[in-house]
């Protein structure tokens, strides 16, 4: 919950002035590398990389393959900042701290956000992993990164949610995935706050609200970055079956495995997408 407006503001304010000034260009995008796509910073031109510990304000991310790095890069030849990592509820992180980088981002003047992650697959949808672009959320089990004071300067007290995701990037992402002969499934997220993966019974009552996927990220992401009226686009890969459907146990080895042998896809996706733009 967003405390003390005035200090919170101030916050954001030193993190974008620390990072403009390692900056001499202004990218209007960025993409954030979730499980299974921190390669891609190794497949672009790298201009700067600031360590998160760096940068005034910035949480430190714990989650295991989440470099804590911000890079400053050409992707398809458009400049991005890249965030190797994220910051989640499970790390003992609040909202306001999750998506302080979102409000960094605004204020740095991002207009378009592409969030990745690793998820569970709720829907039987065939071999894993696969890729699935995110058209819609359900957030009941996410605490509200808007919750508190309002911070006027980024949004509106009560924005609207009909499309948090872009319908236009929703299709250009189709359009990526058919040029570049990638099978791609669209899909509803499901966010839960963790660490423990969810039970049989939750999966059931989650896919009984529609849900296609389950994951403990980008949900607050996406609502702060809706708020801040940025364009967001998010692409999950399903790196396992989830609780109750899948035949083994889950396992953080296995969604860092399964993630990493689609790396190559996702990353072919993203940058194709970026091209795009």
């Amino acid at each position: 919950m967003i405390g003390n407006k005035t200090e919170y503001l101030n916050a954001i304010d030193r993190a974008s002035e620390f990072i403009a000034a390692s900056c001499s260009s202004k990218p209007q995008i960025c993409i954030v590398l979730g499980s299974g796509l921190g390669k891609l910073a190794s497949l672009c031109e790298i201009d700067k990389e600031i360590p998160y510990t760096d940068i005034p304000g910035f949480p430190v991310s714990t989650a295991p393959g989440h470099a804590g790095r911000l890079y400053i890069a050409e992707v398809s030849g458009k400049r991005c900042y890249m965030l190797g990592g994220r910051f989640h509820y499970y790390e003992g992180y609040d909202p306001e701290i999750i998506t302080f980088y979102v409000r960094v981002m605004a204020r740095l003047g991002v207009k378009t956000l592409v969030l990745t992650n690793a998820a569970g697959g709720i829907l039987e949808c065939g071999e894993v992993p696969c890729l699935m672009i995110i058209e819609d959320h359900i957030s009941f089990l996410a605490e509200s990164p808007l919750r508190g004071a309002n911070l006027d300067a980024f949004g509106v007290r009560f924005p609207d949610q009909t499309h948090v995701y872009d319908q236009e990037y929703i299709g250009m992402l189709e359009e990526c995935a058919d040029t570049l002969g990638i099978n791609v499934l669209k899909g509803i997220y499901a966010y839960t706050r963790g660490p423990q993966y969810e039970t049989p019974a939750e999966i059931r009552a989650l896919k009984t609200l529609g849900a296609d996927a389950v994951g403990m990220s980008t949900v607050p992401e996406a609502i702060a970055a809706s708020h801040c009226g940025m364009r967001v686009a998010a692409v999950s890969c399903i790196s396992n079956l989830a609780a109750g459907i899948s035949k083994t146990p889950l396992s953080e080895e296995e969604v860092l495995q399964m993630a990493d042998r689609i790396s190559n896809d996702d990353c072919a996706l993203i940058k194709e997408f970026i091209k795009r733009l």
